[in-house]
């Protein structure tokens, strides 16, 4: 399977502000790209990449005074394959967890872990180990939580989406991730583009998605607590503990979010995605 994405976003500066960006896609999904993924800029200045602490590639410059745009276009292969379901996947005692997957157990930003330990356990304490718990939990999120762009607050923590029951995408993961860790699973967020592939297409204008992993059986998995259903196409830009390690923008100044346009579609060849 082909798929086109990408972007176009644009953000006004009052001044020349710092920028940093995770809008590549991830260095795992490389190999994927059949045509390049390059950023293009407006502004004068360059467009510096690097890897950052969680593997992700991530892109500095500094904006102008203005507006500065931000766009790309790419075609990737995918297998087509739905997100796998492994219920005989085993959790890893604590103890036995490598390096990699420890700090995925600790509270963050957005994670609160604290302040859900209690709750995380008289819900889940006596479920199935493993995969059937990892599932319990994402059943419970996606019933807990009513999705919808107008719940969008950039400071919700997961235990006040627990609480107030309402949110977007980030939401769901967030707590999805946050019960995990309090059963000692360890969970992170991931975020990248995610079509109407295989699925009815939704009326609302195209965004970025966020879904979680957890670490079972010695390796990660991918889950969707907003849509509880595993989905095709999902094309990988950042990892981290929870979103404020995943932000499509971070900007050192005032700035104003001008146009945000994401584009990802099923096409049938790299010709035809021109």
């Amino acid at each position: 399977m082909l798929i086109r994405a990408g972007y176009e976003i644009a953000i006004e500066c009052g001044a020349e502000t710092p920028l940093m960006a995770l809008l590549s896609v991830h260095p795992s999904r490389a190999q994927d790209l059949r045509t390049p993924a390059v950023i293009s800029s407006s502004g004068p200045s360059p467009l510096v990449g690097s890897i950052d602490e969680f593997g992700n590639l991530r892109t500095r410059t500094i904006a102008p005074a203005g507006i500065l745009k931000l766009s790309t276009s790419f075609v990737i292969e995918d297998s087509g394959a739905p997100d796998e379901v492994a219920p005989w996947a085993a959790e890893v005692p604590v103890a036995q967890l490598p390096d990699e997957a420890v700090m995925f157990l600790l509270g963050s930003r957005y994670c609160d872990t604290d302040r859900l330990s209690a709750t995380a356990w008289a819900l889940f304490g006596n479920t199935p180990r493993g995969w059937p718990r990892v599932q319990a939990i994402v059943d419970y999120v996606h019933q807990r939580l009513t999705f919808g762009y107008q719940f969008a607050r950039s400071t919700r923590t997961a235990f006040e989406g627990h609480e107030e029951r309402v949110g977007v995408c980030r939401d769901f993961a967030h707590l999805a991730i946050t019960l995990c860790r309090c059963m000692n699973i360890p969970a992170r967020y991931a975020t990248g583009y995610l079509g109407d592939i295989g699925v009815p297409p939704v009326a609302a204008p195209m965004d970025f998605s966020a879904w979680f992993e957890v670490y079972l059986g010695g390796r990660w998995y991918t889950l969707d607590a907003r849509h509880n259903t595993p989905r095709v196409g999902r094309i990988l830009m950042a990892r981290g503990r929870d979103a404020a390690d995943c932000a499509l923008t971070t900007t050192f100044g005032q700035t104003r979010l001008a146009q945000f346009k994401i584009i990802t579609e099923e096409v049938q060849s790299v010709s035809s995605a021109a």
